[in-house]
């Protein structure tokens, strides 16, 4: 064999380098990638909830009290604003409390993760006060406001 020729290909030993260098990118890479989808999707959240807010005040003008449900259409007799009870992207679900009186001056709008977001450890729970108070809680009911709206 001709000591000058040049030797074409790779050994096992390189292909092998090259595997374990892929792998631990990949092991560090993908949960980064999933912590940050996690917390992108909590946008969908905060967005539900001021919109769903809203149209809480709009309804409290139009009827003179705040809805207990959600329709088609804003209807005052039934209690019914317009508007869905899932998130634009479904990642959430929009829950009104049942008003007892139907003059309250108050209420109180939640948004559980559904079972896509429900890896979401620390944020599981978004709520809105008709006065603006804006909190959330974990899975266990530990405040996580300041983490979770930011």
């Amino acid at each position: 064999m001709n000591p000058k020729a040049r030797q074409r290909g790779m050994t096992l030993i390189e292909l092998v380098v090259v595997v374990m260098i892929v792998g631990i990118l990949a092991a560090v890479a993908i949960p980064s990638y999933r912590s940050y989808v996690i917390r992108s999707q909590r946008a969908d959240a905060k967005d539900a909830l001021l919109a769903v807010a809203t149209a809480q005040e709009k309804h409290y003008l139009q009827c003179n009290t705040y809805a207990t449900g959600m329709g088609a259409a804003t209807n005052c007799a039934a209690g019914e604003m317009q508007g869905t009870a899932d998130s634009k992207n479904g990642w959430y679900t929009i829950t009104l409390p049942m008003v007892a009186n139907a003059t309250a001056f108050s209420v109180t709008i939640t948004a559980d993760a559904g079972d896509n977001q429900a890896q979401d450890a620390e944020c599981q729970s978004f709520t809105v006060t008709s006065a603006g108070i804006r909190t959330a809680a974990d899975d266990g009911g530990t405040d996580n406001t300041e983490e979770c709206w930011r």
